[in-house]
């Protein structure tokens, strides 16, 4: 009986240590994300570079370089008024799609006319932020790296992975939103 006692308190003294912690099989070191981040520089200095090149061959027209990284230059102008869309306004737009060697993605006829609203509908991130910049009766060209287009995943139909675009986009009316007063 003695026996079965000592066995039982050392069991229990045995089984009271807490859980040791399984050591990692493999240690990451973060070199595929920094090799990602590499590529990714690689890629958007080719297609600056590209840019730039399509911005001195067509020297007759001043383009202009946006914060968010896409470069345009107006087609048609309009002096009568200083509004852009801001956001929950409707704008009315056509545009097509083309890559920088003016292959046609999608054309204007195929797109139509589109009415959309300011920040609250999925365009890509290049288009939104170009439609803030027109105003109404205004028409420029914009040059959009593929960071600012589809990116890596493309639309899963015609725009391939890593497609940086041109698009020409004329803006037709400007809705303003109307604020809610509260009387």
């Amino acid at each position: 009986m003695r026996t079965v006692l000592v066995a039982f308190m050392l069991c229990f003294f045995i089984s009271c240590a807490g859980p040791e912690p399984r050591k990692p099989v493999q240690t990451k070191s973060g070199s595929f994300f920094k090799e990602s981040i590499e590529r990714s520089k690689k890629l958007l200095q080719a297609e600056e570079q590209k840019i730039q090149d399509i911005i001195k061959m067509d020297s007759l027209k001043h383009y202009t370089h946006t914060a968010s990284g896409s470069w345009y230059h107006y087609l048609a102008v309009d002096d009568s008024t200083d509004y852009t869309p801001k956001t929950d306004d409707l704008v009315v737009m056509t545009y097509d799609l083309l890559t920088l060697e003016n292959d046609t993605i999608y054309s204007q006829e195929e797109i139509g006319i589109v009415t959309y609203k300011v920040d609250k509908q999925d365009l890509f991130i290049g288009l939104r932020n170009a439609v803030k910049l027109l105003k109404e009766n205004e028409k420029a060209t914009f040059l959009f790296p593929s960071s600012l287009s589809f990116g890596y995943h493309g639309d899963k139909d015609r725009i391939g992975t890593n497609v940086p675009l041109k698009s020409t986009i004329h803006i037709l009316k400007i809705e303003k939103q109307q604020l809610k007063s509260d009387n």
